[in-house]
């Protein structure tokens, strides 16, 4: 995968995820507001709900109380009306005639009634009657001289326009009556929770009626008057239509409610989005990790290519000069050749083993027995097989091993092979005479192995990766140094498989210092 291609395709995964996000964020939100507005609506119509009946239930009880009154006749005027219905049906030869007579008689009211000081109240009567006679075989002529086949009479007042008339005294009047006299703290909170349990809100609530944006004496103990949070409808409208009062209402755990409703949704929302995002995001990381081993293979193709060169190339050399009759007639010469190309070989073998153990160990395949052994032992073990290349490169290896307890649990042949690679690092990266310290302490109940060396050393970033797969730090074309990445990989799997830490610690050009710390055992 090309490198452009590889930036497109993250630049679009990440922006597919931040679109995915935004849209539920935006749904969210969405869904919140629906149901923030869903709730005022309902918290409105509750609410005006309540202050009709609180009105009807006001005139309803003065009205009642008015018509058990003796009312004293004080008639200033009368206003008589009267409407006649005249019918006559061919088929039965019968005549309908329907007369209404409509009397309105105005009274003084005593104004004891609603205790307003005042001495009396204007207040129209209203009396009604009606009268249906039906004849047979009337003519228009003699309707006067006939008795009618039926006749019904209806007289008394006429209740629904009495209370119509009455409506709008009444209002006038009581708008001067003090709110606290006229509604009860407890009848609002009774009406309040009543119709609010019919909308499906059960949650605690504060309420009040404000006149003029000034609290009145009918409040709930709590209520906290917030312009944002509190909601309000108009209550006692005057003869007028309009309302100098609001009947007021707010919900402390209203933002809980609001969220309840929709907390499910959200809930799968948010948890599948994160799904999507670990999902992206790993898909992400798997591409530059991908992109990244893809990389180090094929730094690693190029090293074990030029490595290989090297000893096939002296192979072929030494063949063709054994091929010589001048050569393999020479003994020593012959001698010296073959040896050139058994170690050769030897050195590609131990490349191609240094692969297949960590394979080995990523498929737990490679079998590990341990024993007691004595760590200072394997060290002088160890150096014994790299000591003839130091000191053909005119180098040494100096042991410090001041470690008193040094018992560990171990692999003699793989921990071996640990500090042989670690010494065989040291020597590969000493451009000049390799000087190497090796020692070893105790810190409780551990027991240290440092290898040290003055070679050319390592960066941070080279420090933090040196135990990685494959890894070598870039030296543009040059292949000065002999390996593949492997040694130190499979150092770091053994030390950890014996329950051990490697660490190291390097500056460039002024060496490297590798640490093995192991648990001792009694």
């Amino acid at each position: 995968m090309s490198k452009r291609i590889f930036i497109l395709l993250i630049i679009l995964m990440s922006l597919s995820l931040i679109g995915i996000i935004a849209i539920q964020a935006y749904y969210i939100n969405d869904s919140v507001n629906n149901e923030r507005n869903r709730f005022k609506s309902n918290v409105v119509t509750v609410l005006n709900n309540v202050s009709n009946t609180i009105e009807e239930n006001e005139f309803e009880k003065y009205f009642t109380e008015y018509l058990s009154l003796d009312k004293e006749k004080k008639a200033d005027e009368e206003a008589v009306s009267q409407l006649l219905i005249y019918r006559k049906n061919n088929s039965t030869k019968e005549t309908l005639i329907y007369k209404s007579n409509v009397l309105q008689e105005d009274y003084k009211l005593s104004s004891s009634l609603f205790d307003i000081g005042l001495d009396s109240l204007d207040i129209t009567n209203i009396i009604g009657n009606s009268t249906t006679e039906i004849y047979s075989n009337l003519e228009s002529s003699d309707k006067d001289l006939k008795s009618p086949i039926s006749k019904i009479i209806r007289s008394g007042t006429i209740d629904e326009a009495q209370k119509l008339s009455l409506e709008k005294s009444f209002k006038e009047v009581l708008k001067r009556t003090p709110v606290h006299k006229r509604v009860s703290e407890e009848e609002i909170r009774t009406l309040l929770a009543e119709k609010l349990t019919k909308y499906g809100i059960n949650i605690d609530f504060e309420f009040a009626i404000y006149g003029n944006d000034l609290a009145t004496k009918v409040h709930s103990d709590n209520f906290d008057y917030h312009k944002d949070s509190t909601y309000g409808v108009p209550i006692f409208y005057d003869e007028n239509n309009r309302s100098l009062y609001r009947l007021l209402v707010n919900f402390p755990d209203k933002r809980k409610f609001i969220l309840s409703g929709v907390i499910g949704m959200i809930t799968l929302s948010i948890m599948f989005t994160l799904i999507i995002i670990l999902a992206s995001g790993l898909a992400l990381y798997q591409l530059v990790k991908q992109r990244k081993i893809s990389e180090i293979k094929t730094d690693f193709i190029n090293n074990m290519t030029h490595e290989f060169k090297t000893p096939i190339a002296t192979i072929n050399l030494a063949l063709d000069a054994i091929k010589n009759p001048k050569v393999i007639a020479d003994q020593d010469k012959v001698v010296r050749y073959l040896s050139m190309i058994k170690e050769e070989n030897k050195r590609m073998h131990a490349q191609v083993e240094n692969v297949l153990r960590i394979s080995k160990l990523e498929k737990n395949e490679l079998n590990i027995n341990k024993d007691r052994v004595n760590l200072h032992e394997l060290i002088e073990d160890a150096i014994t097989h790299v000591e003839l290349i130091v000191e053909d490169r005119q180098g040494y290896i100096k042991t410090f091993l001041n470690a008193e307890k040094t018992s560990v649990l171990a692999n003699e042949t793989h921990f071996t092979n640990v500090i042989v690679n670690m010494l065989d690092n040291a020597i590969k990266y000493s451009p000049e005479a390799p000087r190497i310290e090796v020692y070893t302490e105790n810190v409780g109940t551990n027991v240290l192995l440092k290898v040290k060396d003055h070679g050319s050393g390592m960066s941070k970033t080279a420090a933090k990766k040196v135990f990685e797969k494959f890894y070598r730090e870039h030296t543009g074309n040059i292949h000065n140094v002999k390996g593949h990445g492997l040694g130190l990989a499979y150092v770091k799997r053994i030390v950890e498989d014996h329950q051990g830490h490697i660490s190291v610690e390097s500056e460039k050009d002024k060496g490297s210092t590798f640490t093995i710390k192991l648990p001792l055992i009694s």
